[in-house]
């Protein structure tokens, strides 16, 4: 299961929208792990891109991991919060970038075949 969603949360989405900010913070709260890395990398992103490249600790915050940025909404929710535009590769290297960046040659770069080439290694393929 992705999140854990309060009973409160799923009776509101039941009945219709949800906004943002229930939305992030249910997300929060269900993928901490994947919350510490986006926040990370979305503070630091300023003018530039701004990387997160260290594998997660366990299989559990891998998991979190690959589900944010996975999904949809989940990633939607997350660059309307915090302003950016997240690129992500192989589990665990994930970029911010400020909205004005993403036409830019790094942007360009980091989501090209290329980059994603370049950044396989053997003990990453399970991933």
């Amino acid at each position: 299961m992705s999140l854990t969603v309060p009973a409160d949360l799923l009776t509101r989405a039941e009945q219709g929208p949800v906004d943002d900010a229930a939305f992030v913070d249910c997300v929060r709260a269900s993928l901490p792990y994947a919350w510490e890395v986006v926040s990370d990398v979305a503070s630091r992103a300023g003018a530039d891109v701004a990387e997160h490249a260290v594998p997660p600790p366990s299989e559990v915050e891998r998991g979190q991991l690959l589900r944010a940025l996975a999904s949809d909404s989940i990633r939607g929710a997350l660059e309307r919060h915090f302003g950016v535009k997240l690129a992500f590769q192989n589990c665990h290297r994930v970029a911010a970038f400020p909205p004005a960046a993403v036409d830019s040659e790094g942007y360009r770069e980091f989501v090209s075949p290329r980059a994603q080439i370049r950044n396989q290694t053997p003990e990453l393929r399970d991933c």
